[in-house]
């Protein structure tokens, strides 16, 4: 093992005397000359405790506070209470995924404390901190605990070394690239090997060659990657040939010596260095704020990613998220690539695995971790214990909630529809998912396309899979008692009814909502489509019938349209001024029309022997235009063309199915005219002369128009 490696080749003795310094109960006791500084630590002591507590008590009214957890777990250390500190760290472990750094600390505690009967505890430990993430401190750790304390490896049994060489192997594509420290993997998975060489009897030579050879490859894998300090690692090769009786010339880089193939793989490898040295030189600047050095990790990605080589890919990828663990959209370009890289395998669940517990609070990642499940032919069982889980977490939208409903109802469906299911499903689980689907969103989501979306899907797999025609009306049905003023969910329903053959059913879908009031032309819109869809499938008396309902309808449709269309708008601003003039120009048109309509009634009135009544349309001129046509009289001065009269309807009323005979004076008695109705007008056919009885599609078509002063 190499004598300057702290990291990997632990000191045991170092080690307790490291766990005794940070913890007082493992230190000596205080002499009677050290009453003062006892005095001192008692307050300290006294004070830490009070704060432990006001601690305990924040996390008890809020679990996910993760700084008051580090606080917390930092003076439980101080304190030595090693049972809570256990706890505390138990649960935060089990909320937040723990940084490199704190794993550390956690198993380094430990392992100060082990004895051989909690080695596997603290092993444990160790995978449970690189399940996390990836650290090359961590992993030097963990190899350095294993060759100490692990009984099974000790003496370097034929166990114990198979055990040791497949963690090594594990560690190099974790952290054995990492450019800067990955050296630390590498040089001691060959000091490992050479302990095991010195273990094997020099009168075994054939068991020596294999071992020799063993070392050897591991130097030419090492060499063959771009990382710090090739040059020294090449030295270290040379030196150790010649220890075997091989000179390939220590004192130069020359590497004619060297077998081709190990002289090609590190002259790429030292390339490669060379065009990485820089990027890595960015991302350890210490004068970069969080935003710029997240950029430059950024920037070295997209450069490993034009390499092509994937295991250098996922190397940055997971010292980017080792550095900032809690970005989702780093977690999701993460995963992303493995998906279109790696398609299906443990890496690439494992990885959402521990994202989805970096970042619970993103909808995206949680959905595409069941679509990586899905790929990987887990089980129901694991399918249905994350989604579980995932429902279980706060998204910033209800959107989120639903796209991880409709991806669980995705998989069921596609799983009950394969062949190559070995586990049976039921359809159940489908009609169950849309039902909590449905009790959730509801309250939330009600009026929306999306939720929409949901009902249509779920009355499809009833009819589809489930083969379950009630059940599928049971959808709509309930659907539209919460939602019942969407025209689109109507629509669905009539839809699914005409797919199917069921005009009947869905006559009386039409005739269930053709009253109901939708926005916009949605009224209009629903009656139009019901006589459209008796055109298509109903007989004469079908359409006859539907006809007879809809039409008053429309007219009472109509009528609303306009009364609101007659309502004022309010004038912007700028256009106030042109308003008011236009205003006063109207009002004196309307005042001089007036007098003038005035001095023909009288008139009127004594070449019709004093009555007052309306003349026919067929002897006189239409009201509006102001003048008379009468061929028995000449035009006068007052007689002349006026411009047409311009009628302010802000308090206009309009009154359609009048009597024929009504006359002005019979409206002016039912409304109890007390001067306040200003004119009325009866309106009359252009070319009959008769009252008009029926509305038609203009305010013109009206029975009688009558105003009054505000």
């Amino acid at each position: 093992m190499m004598a300057d490696d702290t990291e990997l080749v632990s000191n045991t003795d170092q080690k307790m005397e490291d766990a005794s310094a940070e913890n007082p109960a493992r230190a000596d006791p205080p002499s009677s000359d050290d009453s003062g500084d006892s005095d001192s630590d008692s307050e300290d002591e006294a004070e830490s405790n009070q704060q432990i507590v006001t601690l305990e008590s924040e996390l008890s009214a809020n679990p996910y506070n993760y700084d008051a957890y580090v606080q917390y777990i930092k003076l439980l250390r101080k304190t030595a209470n090693l049972e809570k500190l256990r706890q505390a760290r138990e649960a935060m472990s089990a909320i937040f995924p723990l940084s490199p750094s704190l794993w550390l600390e956690w198993a380094r505690d430990e392992a100060s404390l082990a004895a051989s009967e909690n080695v596997p505890e603290i092993v444990m430990l160790y995978e449970r901190g690189l399940s996390d993430y990836q650290s090359v401190s961590l992993w030097c750790d963990y190899l350095s605990f294993m060759l100490e304390f692990d009984p099974s490896v000790r003496g370097y049994p034929s166990e114990g070394i198979s055990k040791m060489r497949s963690l090594f192997e594990r560690a190099i594509p974790a952290a054995g690239f990492h450019v800067t420290e990955g050296n630390r993997i590498w040089e001691g998975y060959r000091e490992f090997e050479q302990g095991v060489l010195a273990t094997i009897d020099e009168a075994d030579i054939e068991e020596r060659n294999k071992q020799i050879q063993r070392i050897r490859s591991i130097f030419h894998r090492h060499l063959s990657v771009p990382l710090e300090n090739l040059s020294s690692t090449l030295i270290a090769y040379k030196t150790w040939e010649l220890e075997q009786g091989i000179d390939l010339d220590i004192g130069s880089d020359d590497l004619s010596k060297v077998s081709h193939q190990v002289a090609v793989a590190n002259k790429k490898a030292q390339q490669m260095y060379s065009e990485r040295a820089h990027l890595e030189e960015n991302i350890s600047k210490q004068d970069l704020s969080d935003t710029e050095k997240f950029q430059e990790f950024m920037n070295y990605i997209k450069f490993e990613k034009t390499s092509g080589d994937p295991t250098r890919v996922q190397a940055i990828y997971e010292r980017a998220v080792a550095e900032y663990p809690v970005s989702s959209d780093l977690w999701i370009d993460y995963t992303v690539y493995l998906d279109k890289t790696l398609k299906v395998g443990k890496a690439i669940t494992h990885a959402y695995s521990r994202a989805t517990r970096s970042c619970p609070w993103t909808g995206d990642l949680w959905a595409r971790y069941l679509l990586a499940l899905e790929r990987g032919s887990a089980s129901e069982k694991e399918i249905y214990d994350v989604f579980e889980k995932s429902l279980q977490c706060t998204f910033s939208s209800f959107e989120e909630y639903l796209d991880l409903y409709l991806t669980r109802v995705d998989g069921l469906r596609r799983r009950m529809l394969s062949t190559r299911m070995l586990e049976a499903l039921d359809y159940s689980l489908i009609r169950e998912t849309f039902q909590q689907a449905s009790d959730y969103l509801t309250p939330h989501m009600q009026n929306t396309d999306s939720l929409l979306h949901l009902h249509t899907y779920w009355a499809n797999l009833e009819l589809n899979i489930g083969k379950d025609l009630a059940g599928a009306r049971g959808v709509w049905d309930s659907f539209l008692k919460k939602s019942g003023g969407m025209l689109a969910a109507w629509h669905a329903y009539i839809d699914m009814e005409v797919h199917l053959g069921h005009i009947k059913e869905a006559r009386s879908i039409y005739r269930r909502c053709y009253t109901r009031k939708f926005d916009g032309t949605g009224s209009e819109d629903i009656c139009k489509g019901w006589l459209r869809f008796e055109r298509e499938h109903g007989d004469l008396e079908h359409f006859d019938l539907a006809v007879q309902k809809v039409m008053p309808r429309l007219e009472e449709l109509q009528l609303m349209r306009l009364q609101q269309e007659s309502t004022p708008v309010k004038p912007s601003a700028g256009l106030k001024e042109h308003s008011s003039q236009k205003r006063k120009a109207e009002q004196n048109v309307e005042e001089e029309s007036l007098a003038k309509r005035q001095k023909r009634k009288s008139q009127k009135e004594v070449d019709l022997g004093g009555q007052s009544a309306t003349v026919p349309a067929t002897k006189n001129v239409k009201a509006e235009n102001g003048k008379t046509a009468d061929s028995d009289k000449e035009e006068t001065e007052d007689a002349k063309p006026l411009k047409p009269k311009v009628y302010r309807d802000e308090c206009t009323a309009f009154i359609s199915n009048l009597s024929v005979k009504a006359q002005e004076e019979d409206i002016r008695k039912f409304f109890g005219d007390d001067g306040g109705v200003d004119s009325i007008r009866i309106l009359h056919h252009k070319d009959t002369g008769k009252p008009r009885v029926s509305l038609l599609h203009t305010p013109s078509a009206c029975d009688v128009i009558f105003c009054c002063h505000c």
